[in-house]
C-alpha cells in the first residue's frame, strides 16, 4: 500500500513540475513576441539588434560574397632562412646572455658530454600572409614575416608562385613591403580609413592560418589604441576575429570590403584576443618605404618619461597630463629652440599630449624640416616654442677606428650621445664594446657585442680613459668585469694566460 503512494505521489509531483516549466516557456515566448519588432522574424534578429547605419558597421546575413570578392588579393608568404646551431651557441640556451656556467659549470659541462661540436646550418621555413596593394605586385605585410630570410615565395590564390624580393622594412611598426614580378595586373585590397573605425565594428580577417590557405573568420573591433609593449609605436586594434600564427601580415577588412588593419600579434594564453596594426601607419610609411627602403622620422632631441602622482606632486603641477622632459641633447632642435630638462610638454602644433606614447606617435609623423610649434609648461608657466624637426637616428653611429681600442679580443668605444640615446641611457656610464673577436678571451667569457662595461676589478668605469687605465694594471692573470646587457647586471671573469 505505501508502495503505491508512493508511486502516486512522485507521478502527481511529475506531472506539476511539467505543467509549471511548460507555462513558464510559454510565457517568456508570449514576452519575446509582444516585443519584436513588427515584421522581423528569427532570421534577421541578428541585423535588426544593430543600429540603422552604412555597411561597414551592420553584419552581413553572411560573409560569404565579401569573402569571395577579396580572396584572390590575399596571398600565402613562405620564406626561407638559413640558421646556425650548435657550437658556442650552447652558452646561453635561455635567450637571456647569462653567462651559462651559473647554471651548468661553463663550457667544460658540455665538452665532458658532447664534445666540440661545430656549428651546423640548416634551413628553417615560416608561413605568413599579406594583401596586394598595386595590380602590378606591391604587396603589404609583417616585417618579422620577412625579416632575415634567404627567400620569399607568394602563392597567389589561383595557385600562382612568385618570388619576392623586400622592397622596404619598419621594424619599429612591423610592416614591411615586398614586390613580385607578376605575368599581367593582380587583383588589388582597397586600403579604407583605419582613423574612422569604431569599436563594435565587423570586422573579417583573411589569411593562412597554420598554413591553412584563405582561411576567413570574423568578428568584431574590441578596442583601439592598445598598446602591449611590441615597440615605441604601438597603436594596435583588438579584435576578436581569430586570429592564429600564420595570419601574420593578412588583411583586417570592414564590412565594405576595405582594408582597414594588418594582422599582426595574439595574446598567446587568451581566446579571441588579436591585434592588428592600422592601415593609416602603413599607408603613412608607405612612401619612405617604396623609394628609400626604411622609414624617416622625426626627432625633437628630448628624453620625455610620464608624470607619476609623486612627480607632479614634487613639480606642483596641477595634473599628470603631459611628457616631463627628463634630458635635452646638445646641438638637437629642442636645445636649438629653448627647450630645457624640467619642461613639461602639454601641446604640439595644437594638439594635447597626455603621455609620452602620444607624443612620441605625433613627432615620428613629422617630416624632417618641418616646423612645429611645442607648447611646455616651466615651473608652473606656459611657454611656447618653435622647433625645426630633424631627423631620428634609429642606429647609433659607430666611432673610427681612432675611437675605439682593442684589448683582450674585444673592441670598446666611449659612449656619444647618440649611442646612449639609442640605448635609452639618462647619462653616460661606462664603455661599450663594439665588436668581440671569435675564439677570443673576451668571447670565452660570453662577452657580446652592445655590452656596456661598468666595472674593471670593482673600479667604476666612466670613460675610456678609466677603462684603458684598469686594463693596463692587469692584476695577476683575472680580470673580473661587471657589465649592463639590457635591463641586467652580472659579473664575468677573464682569464688570460
Amino acid at each position: 500500500m505505501n508502495k503505491e503512494n508512493n508511486n502516486r505521489k512522485t507521478f502527481i509531483m511529475f506531472l506539476l513540475a511539467f505543467l509549471i516549466a511548460f507555462f513558464i516557456v510559454s510565457f517568456v515566448e508570449v514576452l519575446r513576441s509582444s516585443f519584436a519588432p513588427l515584421g522581423t522574424g528569427p532570421d534577421v534578429q541578428m541585423a535588426s539588434a544593430v543600429s540603422p547605419g552604412d555597411s561597414s558597421t551592420r553584419a552581413p546575413g553572411s560573409f560569404a560574397d565579401l569573402a569571395e570578392r577579396l580572396k584572390p588579393a590575399v596571398v600565402n608568404i613562405s620564406t626561407t632562412k638559413t640558421v646556425k646551431t650548435g657550437g658556442r651557441q650552447f652558452r646561453t640556451p635561455f635567450g637571456d646572455g647569462a653567462p651559462f656556467d651559473r647554471f651548468f659549470g661553463g663550457d667544460d659541462f658540455f665538452e665532458r658530454f658532447f664534445g666540440d661540436m661545430p656549428q651546423r646550418e640548416f634551413k628553417q621555413r615560416s608561413l605568413g600572409s599579406g594583401f596586394i596593394i598595386s595590380p602590378d605586385g606591391y604587396i603589404f605585410t609583417n616585417n618579422h614575416v620577412v625579416e632575415q630570410a634567404d627567400k620569399i615565395v607568394v602563392k597567389l590564390s589561383d595557385g600562382k608562385e612568385y618570388s619576392a624580393k623586400v622592397i622596404g622594412r619598419d621594424a619599429k611598426t612591423d610592416i614591411a613591403l615586398i614586390k613580385i614580378k607578376p605575368s599581367g595586373n593582380l587583383p588589388v585590397a582597397e586600403i579604407g580609413d583605419s582613423d574612422k573605425l569604431r569599436v563594435g565594428d565587423w570586422v573579417m580577417a583573411i589569411g593562412n592560418p597554420f598554413g591553412l590557405e584563405q582561411t576567413v573568420t570574423a568578428g568584431i573591433v574590441s578596442a583601439k589604441g592598445r598598446v602591449i609593449g611590441a615597440g615605441p609605436y604601438d597603436n594596435f586594434i583588438q579584435t576578436d576575429a581569430s586570429i592564429n600564427p600564420g595570419n601574420s601580415g593578412g588583411p583586417l577588412f570592414n564590412m565594405e570590403g576595405k582594408v582597414i588593419g594588418i594582422n599582426t600579434a595574439i595574446v598567446a594564453q587568451g581566446q579571441g584576443i588579436g591585434f592588428a596594426i592600422p592601415v593609416s601607419m602603413a599607408k603613412d610609411i608607405l612612401p619612405d618605404l617604396k623609394t628609400k627602403g626604411k622609414v624617416t622620422r622625426g626627432w625633437l632631441g628630448v628624453s620625455i618619461q610620464d608624470i607619476s602622482e609623486n612627480i607632479a606632486r614634487g613639480l606642483k603641477y596641477k595634473d599628470k597630463n603631459g611628457a616631463l622632459i627628463s634630458e635635452v641633447f646638445p646641438g638637437d632642435p629642442a636645445d636649438k629652440a629653448g627647450i630645457k630638462a624640467g619642461d613639461i610638454i602639454i601641446e604640439v602644433n595644437g594638439k594635447a599630449i597626455r603621455n609620452t606614447h602620444e607624443l612620441l606617435m605625433i613627432v615620428a609623423s613629422f617630416h624632417v624640416g618641418d616646423k612645429v610649434t611645442v607648447k611646455v609648461v616651466r615651473e608652473g608657466k606656459e611657454m611656447t616654442f618653435r622647433v625645426e624637426v630633424a631627423e631620428r637616428k634609429e642606429q647609433p653611429d659607430m666611432a673610427s677606428a681612432k675611437d675605439t681600442q682593442e684589448n683582450l679580443g674585444m673592441t670598446v668605444q666611449e659612449i656619444t650621445p647618440d649611442i646612449a640615446r639609442h640605448l635609452g641611457m639618462s647619462k653616460k656610464i661606462g664603455v661599450i664594446v663594439v665588436d668581440v673577436k671569435e675564439g677570443g678571451i673576451a668571447d670565452e667569457a660570453g662577452i657580446q657585442p652592445q655590452d656596456i662595461i661598468l666595472q674593471v676589478n670593482k673600479v667604476p668605469i666612466a670613460s675610456m680613459k678609466d677603462y684603458l687605465r684598469e686594463i693596463a694594471k692587469k692584476n695577476g692573470k683575472d680580470i673580473i668585469m661587471l657589465l649592463k646587457r639590457g635591463k641586467d647586471t652580472y659579473f664575468v671573469g677573464l682569464h688570460h694566460e
